[in-house]
């Protein structure tokens, strides 16, 4: 291949000659040779983010000098250097359950900006949006071969109100495509199609320009596609809408940790085997808000799809991204998952020519770094509640029975009844097993060694157990291509793993009701039931409400577990099942060896497989084509839905911003722990019809049946707001012992936190929660904020935040604070009877101290120090508009 530079008149732009063919480009060599520094040393991930500066200083964005020379400071100081800068990713992906309340934003923004003497076409995504529906399948229907369709079919039934709203939305917008139903997870079809490593677009000259393939998405796993050289990371629905209007998203340039990979994976272990040890040492050394990039030359051997598996889990171990550079695994992948080889050609020639690829000689700064033999590697699982929570296999029976003891506090061996069944139900017993999640779903070394454990079971007559609920659900149409090719997916079926649709599923918590007979008998026995998933998150009540023990595990794993039924069990040395003559079975039994898996892979994942499935990816199926859609600018909010209704944020909006108060008066709606997800303040999941959602439901005519789940319904604020705070293992420390979504009203007695709040509302009295570490950790969803903003909390005082939250609360006009000099809620004996006053807030400065006055409920006084986490000067602009979005519609209304 043929690779020739010139120069173009801008200082850093230069021209690449591709095959015959020219493509113009902002060149790192060039900016050091113009004396802005010297970025030799940078890593590849921080590299992207200073092309991307250079690209839009050309354009005559807020980017200066200063922000690019920042980056060579960066590297001098040792990989620190954190000045904020405006950074534009090139494209944006959603998924559903995100998606549809940021498309509900967008629409009652067009509302917004007609009141406010505008035009709703001022409203529309300036940069490429992609929505893939996977969110909403549930598992109803499983274990025969009728699964897939009925699932299909419900799913339709169900959501029939939210896809009408998405496929209006796909004609009202411009840059604006749907991925229907039925045909995979966002980020698996990111990696496998929409992902291209290397971007092009034409600027305002028409000339064709190459720049980093870079997003941001609505789900906090759009970090996956880091395992392909794409930076992208998950953010708030609220933030990425901003980013679609161009508005840039401000940052901080990141510390990048450098995580050696050195040696190579062992016979019997898989790339979940590694992630989970990955996501043990990121999250023990603590990498919130850095980059982490992996190099060494482990790489060498390491295939995407383990990349990707690894990359997926960067909001697990806690980092921003987990970025793999540009090298020829890359190409490998690119060229197999059918990508045009112009495409390819042109990554490589841009690697190379701009310092992104990876070689032998790869060696940059890293603000800190540590390494990890492949070769230590064991087959290992992650749980009962946290994915960081590393178990190896050979321990994962003594370390249950002690987190039966010690976590759970249940005694183990209790036998309940199941009725109409010939077995009992104990603490312990698997009864989900679900091979699901785009984490390791798009990995055909797992899967392809999952149907092998299945077809070497099947054959010595292995069955799973009876009382264990069994789903397939692949991250793409390609993963069945290859199974079927294989003849793995018979094998699958007859031990139970039927697909039963393409999506989240299980990992989401749309794992489908169990049977209610073992629901019952879980519940009689207050027992510890178990569930194993080859999923990234396994967080309290967010799997299924009849299980409290949650397990990550590889896909072979899940079949293994699935065939033994319970966790009590040693699955490297007790057998799993017997055979049909009666004789033990162990796992070494049914394992499959790596030249097995790799020789089917070899056979079976191939280019023309991608090219094939992906040819009508935004077609869809029958019941996709006959879905009606209105055709007009803006949309006509039907009064009756229960999916789909006009939130209030931008009625009545002036179009001049105010001011930040001092906060004075507040209440305490909720005193939390360690480790509060977005699973807790906002679950996904179903609920009863005794919750305030439910009975806003139930008082409009919906049938349980019809409750759908939160995810589901986030088009509907009325809904959402009742959800805030309500998942059914939330504590709140200000009542002793009761879990859900609780709290001590304005009277002081116990009500559910939303009536309790709505009280508080109606008296004009401000709210705050109190909090411990990691507040906010796990989904990006942004109703975890968008909740809390309308039960009217002001302000959220934590130990420490997770990234995505925290800026989701600022993106909704909520103020974070961090307490300092070593106190906590636990050290000032908060018990929720206190009145919280914040003073300083009215001349804010980023991340400044401010004085925190605690009236306790004897009246004593505590004067305490927080610290503000209003991070960058633009954020201070939010909070005074109310909100990113108002920042944003203000500004258009003003353009007009």
């Amino acid at each position: 291949m043929t690779v020739t530079v010139g120069t173009d008149t801008a200082k850093t732009r230069k021209t690449l000659t591709v095959g015959g063919k020219s493509i113009d480009y902002y060149s790192i060599e060039a900016a050091e040779a113009a004396g802005l520094g010297d970025f030799s040393k940078l890593p590849a991930a921080l590299k992207v983010v200073l092309e991307n500066l250079l690209r839009f200083e050309d354009g005559g964005f807020s980017v200066s000098t200063d922000d690019i020379k920042a980056f060579s400071d960066w590297a001098v100081k040792g990989g620190k250097n954190p000045i904020e800068i405006a950074y534009r990713p090139a494209r944006v992906l959603m998924q559903d359950f995100t998606g549809v309340p940021a498309v509900v934003d967008l629409a009652a923004m067009r509302d917004g900006i007609v009141a406010l003497g505008g035009d709703a076409q001022q409203i529309n995504p300036l940069n490429p949006v992609d929505l893939v529906i996977d969110h909403s399948v549930m598992i109803d229907e499983f274990g025969n071969p009728r699964a897939f369709q009925m699932n299909v079919d419900r799913e339709y039934e169900r959501n029939l109100e939210r896809y009408t709203f998405l496929k209006w939305g796909q004609k009202a917008f411009n840059n604006f495509r749907v991925v229907p139903p039925g045909t995979g997870i966002c980020h698996q079809v990111n990696l496998e199609y929409l992902a291209q490593t290397v971007w092009t677009d034409t600027d305002q000259n028409g000339v064709e320009v190459a720049y980093p393939d870079t997003l941001v998405g609505t789900d906090s796993h759009t970090t996956m596609v880091n395992g392909l050289a794409v930076l992208g990371w998950g953010v708030g629905g609220i933030e990425a809408e901003a980013a679609m209007l161009g508005q840039p998203v401000s940052m901080l340039i990141p510390e990048v940790v450098g995580f050696e990979l050195t040696g190579e994976m062992v016979e019997g272990t898989t790339g979940t085997d590694l992630v989970l040890k990955v996501v043990e040492m990121l999250r023990e050394m603590g990498v919130v808000g850095k980059f982490v990039e992996f190099y060494g030359e482990g790489l060498d051997r390491l295939p995407l799809a383990d990349r990707a598996t690894i990359a997926n889990m960067a909001p697990e171990y806690g980092a921003t991204c987990g970025f793999f550079p540009i090298d020829g695994e890359t190409l490998r992948y690119l060229r197999n998952t059918g990508r045009d080889e112009d495409r390819i050609a042109l990554v490589e020639a841009y690697a190379k020519a701009n310092g992104f690829w990876r070689d032998a000689d790869y060696a940059p700064v890293y603000t800190a770094t540590l390494s990890l033999d492949m070769g230590t590697i064991v087959p290992a699982i992650s749980g009962p509640k946290r994915p960081q929570d590393y178990v190896a296999l050979t321990g994962a029976k003594s370390a249950f029975a002690k987190e039966m003891e010690e976590t759970f506090k249940r005694p183990m061996g209790k036998e309940v009844a199941v009725a109409g069944e010939d077995y009992t139900m104990e603490s312990g017993k698997v009864v989900i097993a679900s091979i699901t999640s785009c984490t390791n779903t798009s990995n055909p070394y797992v899967m392809i060694g999952a149907g092998l454990v299945a077809r070497k079971a099947a054959a010595l007559g292995l069955d799973r157990k009876p009382w264990v609920k069994t789903s397939l659900a692949p991250g793409s149409q390609v993963v069945s291509e290859y199974l079927e090719a294989a003849g793995l997916q018979e094998d699958l079926d007859k031990i139970g793993f039927n697909l039963v649709g393409y999506g989240c599923t299980t990992c989401i918590g749309n794992s489908g009701p169990i049977q209610k007979e073992l629901s019952d008998a879980i519940a009689e026995g207050d027992l510890v039931a178990t569930s194993v998933l080859s999923g990234n998150r396994n967080f309290e009540g967010r799997i299924s409400p009849d299980v409290r023990a949650n397990y990550l595990a590889s896909p072979p794993l899940v079949v293994a577990y699935a065939l033994a039924g319970t966790m009590d069990i040693n699955l490297s040395t007790d057998a799993i099942g017997q055979d049909k003559d009666g004789n033990d079975v162990f796992l070494k039994d049914i394992w499959p060896t790596n030249q097995e898996i790799n020789d089917l892979v070899e056979q079976t994942v191939t280019r023309e497989a991608f090219i094939k499935k992906y040819a009508d990816v935004f077609k869809g199926d029958e019941k996709w084509q006959a879905v009606q859609t209105p055709d007009s600018e803006t949309y006509d909010w039907p009064a009756a839905s229960t999916y789909i209704q006009n939130p209030p944020y931008f009625q009545g909006m002036s179009k001049d911003p105010g001011k930040i108060s001092n906060l004075s008066g507040a209440k305490v709606m909720a005193i939390l722990g360690d480790m509060v997800t977005t699973d807790h303040i906002s679950p996904a999941g179903s609920f009863k019809d005794t919750t305030p959602a439910g009975q806003y439901l139930i008082e409009r005519q919906v049938p349980v049946r019809e409750f759908n789940s939160y995810g589901s319904r986030r088009g509907n604020h009325e809904v959402m707001m009742r959800g805030t705070f309500a998942n059914i293992r939330i504590k709140n420390e200000m009542l002793d012992g009761v879990e859900g979504g609780y709290t001590k009203g304005p009277d002081g007695n116990q009500a559910a936190i939303f009536d309790a709040a709505m009280a508080h509302q109606e008296a004009g009295t401000p709210l705050v929660v109190f909090a411990g570490e990691q507040y906010g950790a796990g989904s990006s969803r942004d109703w975890a904020a968008k909740g809390t903003a309308l039960l009217g909390v002001k302000a959220v005082i934590a130990e420490n935040f997770e990234r995505i939250h925290r800026s989701n609360l600022v993106g909704m006009g909520v103020i974070p604070f961090e307490f300092t000099g070593g106190d906590t809620r636990k050290s000032l004996g908060l018990t929720g009877d206190e009145t919280v006053a914040i003073s300083g807030l009215d001349t804010i400065e980023p991340l400044q101290n401010v004085p925190a006055t605690i009236t306790m409920g004897d009246g004593t006084v505590k004067e305490i120090t927080v610290k503000c986490r209003i991070d960058t000067a633009v954020e201070i602009e939010y909070i005074e508009n109310g909100g990113v979005l108002h920042y944003v519609l203000r500004n258009l209304a003003k353009a007009a």
